[in-house]
């Protein structure tokens, strides 16, 4: 596989080393550097190549040189992720998207920047992914479904046809959607939960059918705003 470009993997948390594994043997871009706030600068290599702090990296690293994947999970209901994906846009990077080979992605899919796509997710027709959207293995997206910006979705999770998850969300592993349903924004959508209706904004839902909770999502997950 010819290389299309230096990628800059931004944390050094274990999704980090997945994400450098991943974009090391299954895409064009050759990982290079690690970059991570100067607060968790522990140590000058990851994997075997170097760490820079932030502050450093634009003159290490130049937005003209390498391209940008935000390696960070889904802390704070997706904030920390977020956050870094606007500190990098802020300071120039363009972003790459990871899209496994063993994925199932239809030809018309729209797929955003910053995403994290592993094997056997299936992406039916229609389908549009939004930016810095993590979508770990397994995953069924019906047609037709959009999925917003910052979302999270672990494994073996079926979203339906016609649905939206919005902005922020995180969906639990083996949790489903019914058909047409929409997921609101900054929800929490614990594992195995059956979404059967539409969701409201900053709630948390659990179990067959899925019920909202008295604790807000935000408060859940300890967002502070």
């Amino acid at each position: 596989m010819a290389r299309k470009g230096k990628l800059l993997i931004v944390g050094t948390s274990e999704i980090a080393a997945m994400a450098h594994q991943y974009f090391a043997y299954d895409s064009a871009y050759e990982p290079v550097a690690f970059a991570v706030d100067e607060d968790f600068l522990a140590e000058d290599s990851f994997e075997g190549l170097p760490v820079v702090g932030l502050s450093k990296v634009v003159d290490r690293f130049p937005p003209s040189e390498v391209t940008v994947f935000v390696a960070v999970g889904d802390g704070k209901l997706n904030r920390v992720r977020m956050a870094l994906f606007a500190r990098m846009e802020h300071l120039g990077y363009e972003f790459a998207s990871y899209v496994s080979s063993k994925a199932f992605v239809w030809r018309d899919v729209k797929i955003g920047r910053n995403c994290f796509i592993l094997e056997h997710n299936v992406l039916q027709p229609f389908v549009t992914i939004g930016d810095n959207v993590t979508l770990w293995s397994g995953n069924h997206i019906g047609h037709r479904s959009v999925v917003e910006d910052h979302v999270f979705m672990s494994s073996h999770v079926v979203i339906s046809g016609f649905c939206t998850v919005g902005a922020r969300s995180f969906i639990g592993v083996n949790a489903a959607t019914a058909n047409g349903v929409t997921i609101a924004e900054d929800n929490f959508i614990a594992m195995s939960a059956s979404v059967q209706a539409s969701t409201e904004a900053d709630g948390v839902y659990k179990g067959v059918p899925a019920e909202r909770q008295k604790v807000s999502a935000k408060r859940f997950c300890r967002v502070r705003e």
